[in-house]
């Protein structure tokens, strides 16, 4: 089986229009290619201050303007949609968030929903101070969507550098698994090529990253490098800079030539 799978990038903004005019273009000219799945980064539709986010905060699965219009545009392309980075409401205090990854079937219905684990709670000297955590609540439920290629794995960014979950979400089934993102320039650089590879090489699986690139406002920036990788760590396509997407072809067979020629997860052995 292979299936063409798009990542798209782009800097959102606080103009919530803004950002879902640019990805509706971008997921549209992916279809015409011919990508099945389309996967849209961390934040997609708002990127700014916590006061600005309150504001176009949505339940879930109810949604409101925002969920609804990526419904009917997955309707309307007939393309399964990954919302990377959801804004949704917590139910339990008005003034908070949870950063969900909402997969979306091609006929624009909510097959799953994630709630990002790991927050990210950092101070990086000469780099970004960001504490997720005060305004945004974990999720504690790690989730394998049912997609067109099978188990789909739903990770948020940060989730990145546990590669427990990963494990987990393997365990449960999944050949492939999402990273959509906004990492910011300065760890980006060191590190974004490297844990997508290794979480690619552990799990002889798929890992998709679509991401946010550029200068959001004056503290805050993001790598970008969109990628696809393929189970045995090669990237297959990337988007170094500027908006954009790009397309890589999963294929089963590469999956069970990984596993079968270094069969590393069923090699796994109980120690102390």
């Amino acid at each position: 089986m292979q299936t063409k799978i798009a990542v798209v990038q782009h800097s959102a903004g606080t103009d919530v229009e803004r950002n879902l005019s640019i990805l509706e273009v971008l997921t549209t000219q992916a279809v015409s290619e011919g990508a099945k799945i389309v996967c849209w980064p961390e934040a997609f539709a708002y990127l700014g201050r916590h006061e600005g986010k309150i504001e176009v905060l949505e339940p879930l699965p109810e949604g409101g303007p925002i969920l609804q219009r990526c419904q009917a545009l997955a309707k309307a392309l007939k393309v399964e949609v990954l919302l990377g980075g959801f804004h949704e409401a917590d139910p339990d205090n008005a003034e908070r968030c949870f950063n969900t990854s909402v997969y979306l079937s091609d006929q624009g219905q909510i097959v799953d929903i994630y709630r990002k684990i790991h927050l990210f709670d950092v101070d990086i000297v000469n780099g970004p101070r960001l504490m997720e955590s005060k305004h945004t609540s974990g999720g504690d439920l790690a989730v394998a969507a049912n997609s067109i290629i099978g188990k789909l794995g739903l990770t948020v960014c940060y989730d990145l550098r546990f590669p427990s979950l990963f494990q987990k979400l393997t365990d449960m089934g999944c050949t492939a698994i999402s990273v959509p993102s906004a990492f910011t320039k300065t760890t980006g650089e060191m590190h974004w090529h490297h844990l997508l590879c290794a979480r690619a090489i552990e799990n002889q699986a798929y890992i998709v990253a679509p991401a946010q690139h550029g200068q959001h406002s004056k503290n805050r920036a993001s790598y970008g490098h969109s990628l696809i990788v393929d189970p045995w760590g090669k990237i297959l396509c990337e988007i170094p800079e500027g908006d954009g997407y790009a397309l890589a072809t999963y294929d089963q067979a590469r999956i069970e030539s990984a596993r079968n020629e270094i069969p590393s997860l069923t090699n796994r052995r109980p120690f102390k």
